[in-house]
Formats: structure tokens, C-alpha cells, sequence
């Protein structure tokens, strides 16, 4: 059984291990951490799910060594991601950059949320309401009608 626990955790969480290969860990930790941090934000091309240092597609690997062949060369971070989206357009961001061609993608969960809670105001007020109580002629009407039942 532990056997079982221990290759199901190893395949479950051993795949974004595998992703940078250690051929193209930089020598400068500085350098790799930044490049790591650009990477993490970057989606994998192939996958579209993963970010390219999770990813173990050929081109993620490509795009992991792009960057840190940038970095190398001395761009800053924003350069790097720049360069990236002008040769593969912002589908390759993770998270895109809020501007009014992605107004509709950003605004979207506020204008479903807000839709959402019209539209339970609506349901709410449709509803019927509760009944009033019994006025004094309805009250003596009742109780005849529950003394004449008892009776029976």
C-alpha cells in the first residue's frame, strides 16, 4: 500500500520536477531566480495550461532558454516579457496585461456576479409574500371551522 501512495504522490507531483532540466539552470542564482519568476508567468504554447517551467514540451524548453539567454545578455525582466509578446503575441502571458483589448476578460466576472445578484433580487421580489394574520371575523371563522372538525 505505501508503495501505491508513494508512485501515485511521485506521478502526481513529480511532473513539474522533470520541466527545467539542469542543463539550463543558470550559474548566477540571481539570474535563475529571476528567470524563473519571468517563466512562472509565462504559458506554455503547446500545453496553454502550464506555465513554460512546468511544462516539459520542446518548445516550453525553448522558451526557457530564450529567456534566460536574454537575461544573460542583460535585459531587465519587463524587456524580457516584452520581447516574448511581441514574437508570440500576449496569448503567451499567463496573466494579461489589463488594457481595453482585455477589458471584457478582466470585467467579466464582476458583470456575471453583478447579473447574478439582479437577477436573485428578481427572483426574490416575485415571490409571493407571506400571509398576513387573520383579521378578528377570520380568527372566529377558523376556530367554528376547528370546533365543527373536532366534533366530528
Amino acid at each position: 500500500m505505501r508503495f501505491v501512495l508513494a508512485l501515485m504522490a511521485a506521478l502526481l507531483f513529480g511532473g513539474p520536477v522533470f520541466a527545467v532540466q539542469p542543463d539550463e539552470v543558470l550559474k548566477d542564482p540571481t539570474l535563475e531566480k529571476r528567470a524563473r519568476e519571468i517563466s512562472a508567468g509565462l504559458r506554455c504554447l503547446v500545453c496553454q495550461n502550464q506555465s513554460i517551467d512546468d511544462s516539459d514540451a520542446q518548445l516550453a524548453k525553448d522558451l526557457r532558454l530564450l529567456v534566460r539567454e536574454r537575461l544573460v545578455v542583460g535585459d531587465t525582466d519587463t524587456q524580457v516579457r516584452d520581447f516574448l509578446v511581441q514574437r508570440y503575441g500576449e496569448f503567451v502571458l499567463l496573466k494579461p496585461t489589463f488594457g481595453r483589448h482585455t477589458l471584457l476578460l478582466w470585467l467579466t466576472p464582476a458583470l456575471v456576479l453583478a447579473l447574478g445578484g439582479i437577477g436573485a433580487y428578481a427572483a426574490m421580489r416575485r415571490r409571493p409574500r407571506p400571509a398576513s394574520a387573520l383579521d378578528a371575523e377570520e380568527q372566529r371563522a377558523l376556530e367554528d371551522l376547528l370546533k365543527r372538525d373536532q366534533g366530528a
